[in-house]
């Protein structure tokens, strides 16, 4: 796609670098989220197609902080097989993207996936001939341990099997993956820290940002369009535990409530972040 936002926060540099545009996903992945819902708060227009479609975006975020380069997520990756007909096989300039925007796949120190889904690890690997090799070769790609434990030891049709098979298993077998454990949060950078937001995943974790007193967190999928802002209790259809994903969402907004946080929506189509304000997603200056 190639336009990047970007945030500073403190001395942190935060910098979305989309891949693909989403459009009309709420049938399937956010069903409750009704005409009536989008009537009720005006302020979602800005994240609804003409159609009143709900709209979103697949993106990483490149974190530069202190000199350590960190990208948030990878993606859904060029040639991946993907059971969803819209992001199988791409070939988006995703990576020429990530490069302008600083970030060459060799200069890039950690890779961390909020969870394991598809569209959230296909850029940890590219294909080089026949083989998938590890796209981040100087990189160590980090995810919680509760997350890599439950995919790789469930048994999955063979359809989605290989998306772990092609964007996991690589980066496993050449020594570069680590798995970590969350307790409450964990510094992986200079004012960069993982914190657990289960519910979407069994181990899923989002990014927190300290620094200088200012302060952002990069949800991953513990909330997928502003519309559960609105309405905290609408749950994705394929949230692991609903009923947690909807207790980690109160909590992550009314810690954010009336201050100068930032809440970045991994899928939030422009504008990205925000400010929380009961609930209303406040964007702009």
């Amino acid at each position: 796609m190639g336009i990047t936002q970007s945030w500073q926060v403190g001395d942190v540099t935060i910098t979305s670098v989309p891949e693909i545009a989403m459009s009309g996903f709420g049938s399937w992945l956010l069903p409750d989220v009704t005409p009536t819902v989008i009537d009720e708060h005006d302020w979602l227009g800005d994240f609804v197609d003409t159609n009143g479609e709900l709209i979103g975006m697949v993106q990483s975020f490149a974190i530069d902080t202190a000199g350590t380069k960190v990208l948030v997520d990878t993606g859904l990756g060029n040639d991946k097989s993907i059971p969803r007909p819209e992001w199988n096989d791409l070939h988006t300039p995703f990576l020429e993207d990530l490069t302008d925007a600083g970030f060459a796949p060799r200069d890039v120190d950690i890779v961390f996936m909020t969870h394991l889904h598809m569209d959230h690890m296909g850029w940890n690997t590219r294909l080089d001939g026949d083989a998938w090799v590890p796209t981040f070769t100087e990189a160590r790609y980090l995810t919680a341990r509760p997350e890599y434990d439950y995919w790789t030891t469930t048994d999955l049709p063979p359809e989605r099997r290989i998306m772990y098979t092609q964007s996991i298993d690589p980066v496993y077998d050449a020594g570069l993956l680590d798995l970590i454990d969350v307790p409450q949060r964990l510094e992986i950078a200079p004012d960069v820290f993982v914190v657990p937001t289960p519910g979407h995943t069994p181990g899923h974790s989002s990014i927190l940002v300290e620094s200088q007193g200012a302060t952002a967190i990069i949800t991953g999928d513990c909330m997928h369009h502003p519309a559960q802002i609105a309405d905290v209790g609408i749950c994705a259809a394929v949230d692991f535990d609903a009923q947690q994903a909807v207790r980690t969402r109160r909590k992550l907004l009314a810690d954010l409530d009336g201050t100068d946080g930032l809440l970045i929506g991994s899928h939030f189509a422009r504008p990205t972040a925000g400010r929380i304000a009961g609930n209303t997603f406040v964007t702009g200056a």
